[in-house]
């Protein structure tokens, strides 16, 4: 096994596992932004020359340290050695190393070469993955999502990766030539497919009553059983619709599929979108009036594919908006430190995890407790998903430059109470976020992590001084949403003693309480579950949690004193629920992981 202390490095660097998170890809600044920010700062160099090192990027494209090292600003090895040092993560040489063959097809050809990383090696549940920039987390994100293990960090040459890449991701080539090796030039035909679309023609058949019909049916469909999200996908030989209901999908119809492009371009056309334009993403939004009052958003994407295009819906119904504080999950103490926390006159309230985890249902729920008329709320988001009466909200809009660093610059002279940011991306908007919480303002976001510790690990990552994090921070929630036992089907079931002991519980806890699960019923489509409710893990910054920060303790050691000083976990929170009968044992295995 490779010893990985040559860089003279810590493991509690941005290169640990829990610098990363899964999710959907961030839209942040590109990781020369980040690298091109921590050598300023650090003065390796100046602003002029990193001006000239992006100005060579533009005209002939490449990376920001190979960059400056071609200019003569900084050499390979000065670089190498001082984000070593700069990030505690440990330097290697990749010309020493012998990457086995698994390990390198633990990550696609693709993903390595577009972050430009290579992995090195699999230890246990961690993967060691060499970076010429230690400041792209995202790419850690990436690869954690793709493989599933936990990514550590080491750092080397931006020359030395390129070339590992060539050497180790060569065989792909190799083979396609074995392929063709013997094979006549007369052995290959191709098949030409029309892609001539007559748009009149189109439009005629999106106009079509059955069409027209067949689309508002499923829109409704997804609407009266609950869905979050309608997927319309296109396929060689089939055309499926799967709506996500309590945050899994579901297989529900199987138009035919000659009807694909009308029914797509029926879907354009009420998000006023080109129809004629099939080789380009787009976005829109379908407002939908059901009878004489209810009104239903549909948030609208559209995705040239292999087969054509691929529509996604978010439903965005207001009248299923649970914004109820006692509703969501929350423990009766974790609502106290929760309510406490979101009552101070300022600060920084932050909640996390993944996409798709009821993280902005939380921020609506705080910002309805907060909303009074002598409060100044603004809130940026992307996209705005809910309107709500008496609160300023602005929708992000990067193509016009209009970020979140952006809204929360002009939001400063406002002159607000409370911001509420959709998401912190970057070190911009977090330097930005943490100066307003220390000037007298209440900020509430949200960021991408696994727990509520990782959080203040994200923002040291990003380049937010320890003492600041520590300044601002008043509370950070994790959260994950688990499906809920159906009521009209819920009954006891057997679960082995030895299983309920691994998952967690006590021998006391074991005898004192019955497992539920659903059986399955008309209400819940058979499924065993009905709703979703939020498990929560509460981190309030207590002195001695901030104390730990400074001293720069990771967020493995960060959650062992959390816990110490009364942290209930994710798992922890799951468990109470499952006691006490709203959740499964499966669901909390399926959302939350042992701690």
């Amino acid at each position: 096994m490779a010893d990985y202390t040559s860089g003279g490095g810590d493991r509690r660097g941005p290169g640990n596992a829990n610098a990363g998170s899964k999710g959907e890809v961030p839209r942040a600044r590109s990781a020369s932004a980040g690298l091109g920010e921590v050598l300023l700062r650090e003065e390796v160099v100046s602003l002029a020359q990193l001006d000239d090192a992006r100005k060579e990027i533009e005209r002939h494209g490449g990376k920001l340290g190979n960059t400056l090292a071609k200019l003569g600003y900084v050499s390979e090895q000065q670089l190498v050695s001082f984000l070593s040092k700069q990030y505690g993560v440990p330097a290697v040489s990749l010309e020493d190393i012998a990457v086995p063959e698994e390990v390198i097809k633990m990550v696609p050809k693709e993903v390595a070469q577009r972050h430009g990383i290579i992995p090195v090696e699999k230890q246990g549940s961690s993967l060691i993955v060499a970076v010429s920039d230690p400041s792209n987390i995202y790419a850690m994100d990436d690869i954690k999502f793709l493989t599933g293990y936990n990514v550590e960090m080491v750092v080397a040459a931006e020359s030395s990766i390129r070339e590992a890449l060539e050497d180790y991701y060569h065989e792909e080539e190799q083979v396609l030539e074995d392929i063709f090796e013997g094979m006549a030039e007369e052995d290959v035909s191709i098949l030409q497919e029309d892609q001539g679309i007559d748009i009149e023609e189109l439009e005629k058949e999106s106009k079509d009553s059955a069409v027209v019909r067949l689309v508002n049916l499923v829109l409704v469909d997804a609407i009266r059983r609950g869905a979050s999200d309608v997927h319309i996908e296109p396929y060689e030989k089939e055309f499926r619709i799967r709506l996500r209901i309590d945050g899994v999908l579901h297989e529900t119809m199987k138009p035919p599929l000659r009807l694909r492009n009308a029914i797509v371009s029926r879907l354009k056309i009420m998000a006023e979108l080109d129809i004629a334009e099939r080789r380009l993403p787009q976005d829109g939004r379908i407002k939908l009036v059901l009878g004489r009052e209810k009104e239903v958003d549909f948030r609208v994407s559209v995705l040239p594919t292999l087969f054509g295009e691929k529509v996604v819906l978010r439903i965005l119904d207001k009248s299923n908006l649970q914004l109820d504080m006692t509703q969501l999950g929350f423990a009766e103490d974790q609502l106290a430190i929760f309510k406490d926390a979101i009552n101070q006159p300022w600060g920084m309230m932050l909640v996390t995890g993944p996409t798709g985890s009821g993280k902005t249902t939380t921020l609506y729920s705080a910002l309805m407790e907060l909303n009074k008329t002598s409060e100044n709320i603004s809130t940026a988001e992307d996209p705005v998903e809910f309107n709500m009466a008496g609160i300023n909200q602005v929708a992000i809009n990067d193509a016009v430059g209009l970020n979140f660093a952006a809204a929360l610059r002009s939001f400063l002279r406002q002159d607000p109470d409370i911001i509420m940011v959709g998401e912190i991306r970057d070190f911009e908007t977090a330097e930005i976020a943490v100066k307003a919480a220390l000037t007298g303002h209440l900020v509430l976001s949200t960021l991408h992590t696994n727990d509520a510790p990782s959080t203040i690990n994200r923002l040291l990552n990003m380049g937010v001084e320890p003492f600041l994090v520590t300044s601002s921070v008043n509370l950070v929630a994790a959260q994950r949403l688990s499906r809920k036992i159906c009521k009209d089907c819920k009954a006891p079931t057997e679960i082995p003693v030895q299983s309920l002991m691994d998952m967690g519980l006590t021998e006391e806890e074991i005898e004192n309480f019955e497992p539920m699960a659903g059986e399955g019923c008309k209400t819940c489509n058979d499924t065993g579950y009905k709703g979703r409710l939020a498990l929560y893990e509460i981190m309030p910054m207590a002195d001695e949690l901030r104390e730990c920060v400074l001293q720069g303790y990771s967020a493995m050691e960060l959650k062992r004193e959390a816990m110490r000083l009364g942290m209930t976990t994710l798992r922890g929170s799951g468990i109470q629920k499952f006691i006490g009968g709203q959740v499964s044992m499966e669901e909390i295995l399926r959302v939350t992981r042992r701690d």
